[in-house]
């Protein structure tokens, strides 16, 4: 379970806000998505994104991603 930081939240809003992709660990599978928004969904935090490739939207659930990771 990712326990994001004042800077890792502050990261992830940079991100956001300047379309950079974010590398999302879970379950031992790496999934590299453009993140579109952070949202709260029935009280969990959730990562609104679209595949880099496919522009397929995905949910990501910040509570059970292992990692989460600004691609630089």
């Amino acid at each position: 379970m990712a326990q994001l930081t004042v800077r890792g939240y502050d990261d992830l809003e940079n991100a956001i806000r300047d379309g950079v992709r974010i590398t999302v660990r879970r379950r031992g599978t790496s999934i590299v998505v453009i993140p579109l928004r952070l949202a709260l969904k029935n009280r969990r935090e959730a990562i609104e994104a679209r595949h880099p490739t496919t522009g397929q939207p995905l949910t990501l659930w910040v509570d059970e991603a292992d990692s989460i990771e600004v691609v630089k």
